[in-house]
């Protein structure tokens, strides 16, 4: 590819990787009103690769402690905060794992990249965030809700396969509902991301090596490196933001675009 389109992609991804706004969606949008062709899997993963890099430097303390907690499992020490915390991350990418499994046997993955599909989902997982964030309490953490909210944020990510959805979206939107604070919503959130982006980097990544492309190479390690450095000044914005404000802007943001998505859809 072209260096601007791999430019623009890697931009969209990290800004949008973590936000509740939906990167899958918006990485198929691109292409439609650029007139470019479809970038394919191997791009679509690269940039996510990327962004689960800064996802990692960014929350490098929490990501020692998913570590020593993994080596304390491994030990037989269930019972430490980081044995839990590494558990919680296991447990709780579980649901996705086989729900993409599913949907890849299925084959129905390609035709879920559809602007109406992204536009339902924007719109309404929109309204879902606005609902969970203004009647949420603020009152826990993932860690003191416990296995309850694990499942049932790991049961939401399942939904994130399809489009538009938006898979940091939905995590939090069940966070919220569960009452865990917005700051606490979204660093759970990208920590979940971590298994989930590296299992589908590793299976491309092999794709990858298997074709013997070094084009198609260069423009994966491009475009993943400027959206790692993109995420990176995305999620400390996000944070920032959320020790002040609510998820409200988001809410508002993918309601317009998904209305404008579906006007557009309906009256072309």
């Amino acid at each position: 590819m072209d260096f601007l389109p791999l430019f623009i992609l890697a931009l969209v991804q990290g800004i949008t990787e973590f936000l509740p706004i939906s990167s899958s969606g918006h990485l198929v949008l691109v292409p439609i009103f650029a007139g470019w062709p479809d970038q394919g899997p191997a791009i679509d993963v690269a940039v996510h690769v990327g962004t689960l890099l800064a996802v990692m430097v960014y929350f490098r303390a929490d990501l020692w402690r998913l570590i020593r907690g993994g080596l304390s499992v491994l030990g037989g020490k269930w019972h430490t905060p980081d044995a839990k915390l590494a558990l919680y991350i296991i447990v709780g990418t579980i649901p996705a794992v086989i729900a993409g499994f599913v949907l890849h046997e299925l084959a129905v993955m390609e035709a879920m990249r559809s602007m109406l599909i992204i536009g339902w989902t924007t719109l309404g997982f929109g309204v879902v965030l606005w609902a969970a964030d203004k009647w949420g309490a603020q009152i826990t953490t993932v860690e003191a809700k416990g296995w309850s909210a694990v499942i049932g944020i790991g049961l939401a990510q399942c939904v994130a396969l399809i489009p538009g959805t938006s898979r940091s979206g939905i995590t939090m939107t069940a966070a919220r509902a569960y009452g865990i604070d917005r700051q606490d919503a979204a660093r759970f959130s990208m920590l979940l991301s971590i298994p989930t982006i590296a299992g589908a980097g590793l299976l491309v990544l092999l794709d990858v090596i298997e074709a013997g492309d070094p084009v198609l190479t260069q423009s994966a390690l491009i475009s993943g490196g400027l959206a790692a450095l993109t995420a990176l000044g995305a999620i400390a914005l996000l944070m920032n933001w959320l020790a002040r404000q609510t998820f409200t802007i988001f809410a508002v943001y993918r309601v317009l675009l998904g209305g404008g998505l579906l006007l557009y859809y309906y009256t072309h």
